[in-house]
């Protein structure tokens, strides 16, 4: 696809803030509550709970606040309930963000998000504004020191991938969201370990800005994923592997 190598770098530029963010766990738990609430407690028969569970895992979050995040989805620790927004909008420089949500109070929620839209030089938008332009992808990153291209191209075609390309120190293998478990299982099967594995929602065509412009949309993201309701934040932005290096250091 078209405009999507910038995923991977951005992702992982981003993961040491991420890991600083004592949000995570929570945002994680939520994902869970959800999944298990939509389709049941049992991870091998609902795939959006074994995803949320995968990324509680990778996030290091302990076996015992995953099974009680699993409970309370399932009503067995009573019952929580969340509601699923989704906010598009435009950023700086005219970069396309999709925010998706889980809130308890959406008149909260709501405003809250505009605000920080506004306060960083973006405007929310109205429904499908620029979700029209991103897709489901599954998206997986495998580090060039865990094997090289000519494996993984064989693996790749051979699962049904889509795309193989080099992102920086790390290949990025993309497929449709019905061929990505079959992927991931095939790369186990194989002993490569990827950096990160997951479903994404992957842009069509990028923007791409530097300096001060990249910067302030960066800031953007940064502010919405801040938030306890965020759980994705979603964008079109390429910045350069330079900028990226110099926002987080």
């Amino acid at each position: 696809m078209a405009g999507h190598s910038h995923w991977a770098r951005i992702k992982r530029a981003k993961a040491a803030v991420d890991a600083r963010r004592g949000k995570v766990w929570t945002k994680l738990a939520r994902a869970i509550i959800v999944a298990a609430k939509a389709g049941g407690a049992d991870p091998d028969s609902n795939l959006a709970l074994r995803y949320a569970i995968d990324a509680a895992k990778e996030a290091n979050m302990p076996r015992d606040t995953i099974e009680r995040a699993v409970k309370k989805g399932s009503g067995e620790l009573g019952s929580e309930s969340f509601e699923e927004l989704l906010f598009e909008g435009y950023g700086p420089g005219g970069v396309a963000i999709m925010c998706q949500t889980l809130t308890d109070n959406r008149n909260r929620t709501a405003p809250e998000i505009k605000k920080i839209f506004e306060l960083n030089g973006g405007n929310l938008g109205a429904s499908n504004c620029v979700s029209w332009m991103f897709s489901k992808r599954g998206v997986i990153i495998v580090p060039k020191a865990a094997a090289g291209e000519e494996a993984l191209t064989d693996i790749a075609i051979a699962s049904g991938a889509d795309d193989l390309r080099a992102a920086g120190d790390a290949f990025e293998i993309t497929c449709d969201p019905g061929t990505f478990e079959e992927l991931r299982a095939a790369f186990a099967a194989a002993g490569v370990s990827p950096e990160s594995a997951g479903v994404s929602m992957v842009a069509s065509s990028v923007v791409t800005l530097s300096g001060a412009q990249a910067q302030a949309a960066m800031k953007l993201i940064e502010a919405l994923e801040e938030h306890d309701d965020v759980q994705e934040v979603y964008s079109n932005l390429d910045v350069s592997a330079e900028d990226l290096e110099r926002m987080s250091g």
